[in-house]
């Protein structure tokens, strides 16, 4: 695998996405089932960890999952999509509860959050603070919200700088045309590796150095202010109404 230490796939790479409830359903296993062990035999074979999508079944519950599992076959860490869209996924999954989850690999501190998290920049910025060098970001985002790939992905990484790697799907499942363009930028904003809208696999170094000084440079983080943003009260509405 040309010395890839972390394969990543889309949102629920498993199954199919936009596939109906009953095949969810079908499809659905428990975090340690059949598909897991099979993942994890593929990860010790060619040594690398493997981050995927799937439908999660567990406690009579459906769930939008990823896992990630080692190159020695442990699994690391699962996460629940805690952001729900559309009637494709409020209609099968349940929400997740844990809105923070870290996995280590080699040094790296890598945060989870499956598609439409990340569009709510709560979620990154709680990965930032708590330590996260790479939010790692598994997609099945369709036409036309070509904006969060092509310009929220890069904002993200740099307004908490991190890296974030972003898998999204490509074609089409029913009415869904998915837009590909996948991606990996930097804590800087720019783009390390970026797919075209087909199938494709890209290949993405991150560099400790520029982490580190870029750190130093953009100080968002240290420079913020929560006592501002407190959010146990609502503000009043503003009124429209000319004067």
């Amino acid at each position: 695998m040309q010395g890839v230490r972390l394969l990543m796939t889309s949102e629920m790479f498993l199954s199919g996405y936009h596939i109906g409830a009953d095949a969810v359903r079908n499809c659905a296993q428990a975090a340690d089932g059949v598909m897991a062990k099979r993942i994890a035999e593929i990860a010790k074979t060619y040594e690398l960890a493997i981050l995927y999508g799937y439908p999660e079944y567990a406690n009579n519950e459906l769930f939008n999952s990823i896992q990630v599992i080692d190159s020695n076959g442990t699994r690391l860490g699962n996460y629940r999509k805690t952001h729900l869209f559309g009637d494709v996924d409020r209609e099968v999954f349940t929400p997740g509860d844990e809105a923070t989850v870290i996995v280590e690999i080699e040094g790296w501190r890598i945060g989870l959050l499956i598609c439409y998290d990340l569009e709510f920049p709560e979620n990154a910025r709680r990965l930032a603070l708590a330590g996260v060098d790479l939010i790692a970001v598994p997609t099945a985002l369709m036409h036309p919200y070509e904006f969060v790939p092509r310009q929220m992905v890069a904002t993200r990484g740099f307004e908490n700088c991190v890296f974030v790697a972003y898998a999204n799907c490509c074609g089409s499942e029913k009415d869904f045309d998915y837009c590909g363009l996948s991606c990996v930028v930097g804590p800087d904003g720019v783009d390390i590796a970026r797919s075209a809208t087909n199938e494709g696999l890209i290949y993405a170094e991150l560099d400790r150095v520029l982490l580190q000084r870029w750190r130093r440079t953009n100080t968002y983080l240290s420079d913020r202010r929560p006592a501002l943003y407190c959010t146990n009260s609502q503000p009043e509405a503003v009124s429209d109404d000319s004067t």
